[in-house]
């Protein structure tokens, strides 16, 4: 019996690891957020290099109402980020080309659950 209840455990915990691995795998439309995914091309770049528990920079500009490709680079480990003020999620390999129609100070942080210092991840969007 004892046997039966470690394995469901250990069955429930693997199942919890990887739905959090894969559950922001789905596009996002960023309707009605002040974020408009142009699909056109960008006049500027904002590169964004993720490693174990940390982003290279702690704060990336973006200017008001510009095309902008930002990209995403894991440097190790698997990483997205996610804007959640702007319902924005951009995925490592996949960049996404968005207009930022609202000045403010946005935080972002890493959206896979990537270790003991995943909760470290924490980097900001100013947007001017």
């Amino acid at each position: 019996m004892k046997k039966y209840l470690l394995m469901t455990l250990m069955l429930a915990a693997a199942m919890f690891v990887l739905a959090a691995c894969g559950s922001k795998a789905s596009e996002n439309t960023n309707a009605g957020t002040g974020v408009e995914d142009t699909g056109t091309a960008a006049s500027a770049t904002v590169t964004i290099k993720a490693k174990r528990y940390e982003f290279d920079q702690p704060v990336y500009t973006i200017k008001k109402g510009e095309p902008t490709q930002i990209v995403l680079e894991n440097e190790d480990g698997v990483h997205n980020i996610e804007v959640p003020d702007l319902d924005l999620t951009v995925n490592s390999g996949k960049p996404k080309v968005v207009t930022l129609n609202d000045a403010g100070e946005y935080e972002f942080h890493c959206d896979i659950l990537c270790g003991g210092g995943h909760s470290k991840m924490i980097g900001k969007i100013v947007v001017e």
